[in-house]
């Protein structure tokens, strides 16, 4: 009975499966049909036979399959033709190494059941074949191979030894060790489970960029805050009002004045004219026409190019003082056509003072 005892904790140590429920695995329910071959311990004294089996099953974790397993064979006796008949049931559990890059992958396999038999002995004194019938207890270990076939299908082929605990058949000893090549067809039944797609919350939004108020900004680099620019598209070097739009702009060069009929720079208008050349290198960006002006006395051709002569002379003295030409538009001419000033009073009378004031240049800012 130790062997009996021994088996028995062998197969106990199934009870310390632990399911990895968290993995997926195919865990749809199968039944199992097949066929083997047993060749029996030497003192039972019976032929090798094939016998049948059924079973169903399931996985229960990604390596762990349990199945229930119904099995008769009906081998012959040596030397007679004495019936003998093996029934049996039982539980097995098999630990599957399975590879998903290889079609047939190993697995063990321990099982614990019942076997009934029934078979007959000669009478000693010559009469009828006695009868013997009982059921015992088996335990079994195996190694095997199993494939599958697709979705539905799979194949095993196993080798088992198998412990009979019969004391009661009259043999040298008190249990027999059988093996057994099986062959079964797994068919799985139903859908073969989906995949557990788990969904991922989408990633908070990132938060809103901080906003600057717009009396903090200038766009256009021209001075006026966005909030109250109504141009916010000016050009740098633009003069702008107070709105942010450009606005013409004439660089003073009152006291640039000339003699009556000439067009030659007074002493007095050097200065005035450094003044201006400082405000041009002060703001490079800034480019500027370079206009000439005269009063009413004289026919319009002759003040126009008068006035010609007179814008040239300014623009003579800011590019010889350092003010890039490019910067500058002209010289042009107006003649007597843009008067700042009356050239007579209202009575008709003349009006030198203003005419003097006429006979001027101006610097105008360009608005590009």
């Amino acid at each position: 009975m130790n062997k009996k005892m021994l088996c028995a904790a062998m197969l106990a140590s199934l009870g310390l499966v632990q399911v990895a429920a968290a993995q997926e695995f195919d865990d749809r329910w199968y039944v199992t049909a097949g066929i083997h071959n047993l060749d029996a311990d030497g003192s039972r004294r019976v032929d090798d036979r094939w016998g049948l089996q059924l079973g169903a099953g399931k996985f229960l974790s990604p390596n762990w399959s349990f199945d229930f397993e119904l099995f008769h064979t009906n081998p012959e006796k040596i030397g007679s033709d004495l019936n003998w008949s093996l029934y049996g049931a039982g539980v097995y559990g098999r630990y599957h190494w399975i590879n998903p890059d290889r079609v047939w992958w190993p697995y063990v396999s321990l099982g614990l059941g019942g076997l009934r038999h029934e078979d007959e002995y000669s009478d000693p004194t010559g009469g009828r074949p006695i009868d013997r019938k009982g059921t015992n207890l088996f335990a079994s270990v195996g190694v095997g191979l199993q494939a599958d076939l697709n979705d539905r299908f799979s194949m095993r082929t196993e080798v088992t030894y198998r412990g009979d605990f019969d004391d009661g058949a009259g043999s040298r000893d008190d249990w027999f060790g059988d093996t057994l090549l099986q062959v079964s067809l797994v068919v799985k039944l139903g859908d073969k489970p989906q995949p557990v797609v788990e969904e991922v919350a989408p990633p908070p939004p990132p938060p809103p960029p901080a906003v600057t108020p717009c009396s903090e900004l200038d766009d256009d680099n021209d001075g006026v805050n966005n909030c109250i620019d109504k141009c916010p598209n000016s050009q740098p070097g633009q003069a702008v009002g107070p709105d942010g739009c450009p606005v013409p702009l004439t660089i003073d060069l009152r006291g640039v004045n000339f003699d009556f009929d000439k067009a030659t720079l007074r002493p007095d208008a050097v200065e005035i004219l450094n003044e201006a050349i400082s405000i041009l290198k002060k703001y490079p960006e800034l480019q500027v026409e370079v206009a000439g002006h005269t009063d009413a006395i004289g026919t319009d051709a002759y003040n126009q190019k008068l006035s010609e002569r007179r814008a040239r002379a300014v623009y003579d003295y800011l590019t010889g003082n350092g003010i890039d030409a490019g910067r500058l538009a002209g010289p042009n001419g107006y003649g007597e056509s843009r008067p700042i000033a009356p050239n007579a009073n209202p009575d008709g009378s003349d009006n030198p003072e203003g005419r003097a004031k006429n006979r001027r240049t101006e610097l105008n800012v360009e608005n590009r």
